[in-house]
């Protein structure tokens, strides 16, 4: 599963990266190291505009931007809210198949930018922390838009959930899951709004995972309240481990 994340870049940096329109309205968070699920963090869409009466013109092209949304998928059709507390990563296996997850995956998608994510793996009745790290690092994401029922003026809810698939390579020395990892040379196509079947993207993969540092880091990420670069400095592990495992390819 992914439960915690770092993503510490401005706005004005992923404008750049994923050649988007900054729709943040100024509510992007500061650095954040230790992302956690129901905050509000920056997320990368691409959608048709709309007319002034909202409806989609799907003849003008699509335009990427990004959107601010809390961690923590709400389906449009829920009762309450905190459904979302449950639904802060989405099975690919199952996600074609769930009705809280499929029309999303079919019709809202997004990319979550992130500097990388953490885990804890199991070794001799604790958990050690680690940090997955890489460049241009991009989780698949969906989306819903949530409106109060009880609330007719209410702004809509905004709200997303990670994807998330079987781990591989290396990475299985850590967790049995990770988040999909989507590569940049397929961020169009799973941004695509005209889209619909995305199965084919939802297999993770294994050479842009190749290319990850796992670091072994301390366990001051396991409070939520703990935020800062030191989160992510590397350290030392009891056990004697191949080097080769956690280190960048050479």
């Amino acid at each position: 599963m992914c439960g915690r994340y770092s993503s510490t870049k401005n706005p004005a940096d992923l404008v750049k990266e994923f050649d988007a329109l900054d729709e943040t309205d100024g509510k992007a968070r500061d650095a954040d190291y230790n992302i956690a699920p129901t905050k509000n963090v920056v997320t990368v869409v691409q959608r048709h505009p709309r007319d002034d009466e909202g409806e989609v013109l799907e003849e003008e092209p699509a335009v990427r931007s990004l959107r601010v949304m809390r961690w923590g998928l709400v389906p449009f059709w829920a009762k309450d809210p905190s459904v979302g507390n449950r639904m802060i990563n989405t099975r690919a296996e199952t996600a074609t198949e769930k009705p809280a997850f499929k029309r999303a995956l079919a019709k809202r998608r997004c990319l979550v930018p992130a500097d990388g994510w953490y885990e804890w793996r199991k070794a001799d009745g604790k958990k050690e922390p680690f940090f997955m790290t890489g460049d241009e690092l991009a989780f698949a994401g969906i989306w819903e838009s949530w409106r109060d029922p009880k609330k007719d003026d209410a702004d809509p809810l905004i709200t997303f959930s990670i994807i998330t698939t079987d781990a591989v390579g290396r990475l299985t020395d850590i967790h049995d899951r990770m988040p999909l990892l989507v590569p940049k040379e397929k961020w169009g196509n799973w941004l695509d709004p005209d889209r619909a079947e995305v199965g084919e993207l939802l297999t993770p993969p294994s050479g842009l995972v190749d290319t990850l540092e796992l670091r072994p880091i301390s366990d001051r990420v396991n409070n939520v309240r703990n935020n800062g670069p030191e989160l992510v400095e590397r350290v030392e592990v009891e056990q004697d481990l191949d080097n080769a495992l956690f280190d960048l390819p050479k």
